[in-house]
């Protein structure tokens, strides 16, 4: 992946969150936002390691070829797998360094532990000492489940050993890992059992709040994400200290770093729990300057890229100019014809990145495929109103190698748009592009300009 993504001069890679998921194999609900999730440990360096035999990992050995996940395979087998490294693991002294480097693994590898003796219930369904952390309980607790604890904590030596060898291997090869933390973190999680206090949870530990998304255009009932909302009194009271301590976290294994739903930091979306769908929430208002001010504080000099997508008020644009963090675009939503919008490349600010897609997007070529491309005429129709003559280029080299004998025809959408004294510019233009994708590319289809109208 690294190599093929390094070779032809890309050098940032996007990765999903890689926390340890939960019921659903989300990567936006998982177990903690610190640890690493195991099903990432290179089973092929444990036995290299002397960790494993060849033979212990017979179970998930069809699992690298298969086009999706068997995560119920993963569950049966893994981490009875990483068990038997386990008994074989016989330096103490370094699982006890990762442990005082790491402050948070001993409650997450309890928590773990925990869940395990309790057939995978939620922390909210524990017993009431041990749920609200008394301290005789967990003592207790630590005692009894001492073993299951550090195989807990030996799992997260394992991912970020190997997790930071691959990302050394990745900046060798020009390339930076770009992390993604969700905004919020999932209920049965190490960090709401740890820290209850910073969320919205009532004397019994159930939230009286959740995180969602109102009803909009494509979704009636709105999203109802169920995530415990942040007591954002008692997080400034800190200086968001929680806060601090999860990005710092993150810089440990990335580069650079997306922060999820910016725009919760101005204001979020609160539904009562309980609520079967999103209709009854209201916004309230986020943190806003003060959480930026205390973060760029933290982190006057570390790369942050803020996820701006969705429904933005001026406020949200105004606290985003504020922090100085790039936002997002997204090409693929430059081609919605359903609403006008700021996607189109020429609309760009400088201070952005621009994403092809995002997780929740087809890929690129299928996207082009069914807006642009026809295989049926064997045709590209190409608005240049619409795109920069970069644009233009990235657009014909997807198209090489598959569509090698596609006619390319370049054209306005919208005659009307240039006045009649521009017609030698258009032209230089035009032609400019032409000629260039011809000599960079080497394009072997028929590239040819047109005046006509057409619709894109």
């Amino acid at each position: 992946m690294i190599y093929t993504t390094g070779s032809p001069g890309q050098q940032l890679w996007q990765v999903l969150p890689i926390g340890p998921t939960s019921f659903g194999d989300s990567p936006y609900q998982s177990f903690s936002a610190f640890a690493g999730n195991p099903y990432f440990i290179d089973l092929e360096q444990l036995c290299e390691d002397g960790l494993l035999q060849k033979e212990d990992c017979v179970p998930l050995a069809d699992q690298a070829d298969r086009a999706a996940i068997d995560y119920a395979k993963q569950y049966q087998y893994r981490y009875a797998i990483l068990k038997k490294a386990y008994s074989r693991f016989d330096n103490p002294n370094e699982i006890n360094r990762f442990r005082k480097a790491h402050n948070w693994v001993d409650d997450y590898a309890l928590f773990m532990a925990l869940k395990d003796s309790y057939n995978g219930l939620a922390w909210t369904q524990w017993p009431s000492a041990i749920r609200k952390r008394e301290r005789h309980a967990l003592e207790k607790a630590r005692q009894e489940l001492q073993s299951e604890v550090n195989f807990y904590v030996f799992l997260q030596l394992l991912f970020y050993t190997q997790w930071k060898k691959l990302a050394a291997y990745a900046r060798a090869h020009n390339v930076k890992i770009i992390g993604d933390i969700p905004i919020y973190v999932a209920l049965d999680s190490a960090d709401a059992w740890v820290n209850p206090e910073l969320f919205l949870l009532d004397e019994e530990d159930r939230p009286v709040l959740v995180a969602g998304c109102p009803p909009d255009a494509f979704t009636a009932d709105g999203q109802l994400w169920g995530n415990p909302l942040y007591r954002w009194d008692l997080m400034q009271e800190t200086g968001f200290q929680w806060w601090k301590e999860r990005l710092s976290g993150a810089f440990e294994l990335y580069d650079c770093l997306r922060i999820d739903h910016f725009r919760g930091f101005e204001s979020y979306y609160a539904i009562p729990y309980g609520d079967k769908t999103a209709r009854n929430g209201a916004w309230q208002k986020g943190p806003g300057k003060a959480f930026v001010d205390s973060i760029k504080e933290a982190f006057p000099d570390l790369p942050i890229i803020a996820e701006d997508l969705g429904y933005l008020t001026p406020e949200v644009r105004e606290l985003l100019e504020y922090s100085g963090f790039p936002g997002m675009k997204i090409l693929q939503f430059a081609f919605d014809a359903r609403e006008k919008s700021d996607y189109i490349p020429f609309k760009y600010p400088k201070n952005c990145v621009v994403y092809t897609g995002t997780h929740d997007n087809d890929k690129i070529i299928e996207q082009l495929n069914e807006k642009i491309f026809s295989l049926e005429k064997k045709r590209v129709f190409v608005d240049i109103t619409t795109f920069t003559h970069e644009s233009l280029l990235i657009l014909f080299a997807i198209f090489k190698e598959k569509y090698s004998e596609a006619e390319i025809i370049c054209g306005y959408n919208n005659a009307k748009a240039y006045s009649s004294d521009k017609t030698d510019i258009e032209s230089k233009w035009l032609s400019r592009g032409i000629g260039e994708v011809r000599s960079v590319l080497g394009y072997p289809g028929n590239l040819k300009p047109s005046q006509d109208n057409f619709k894109g």
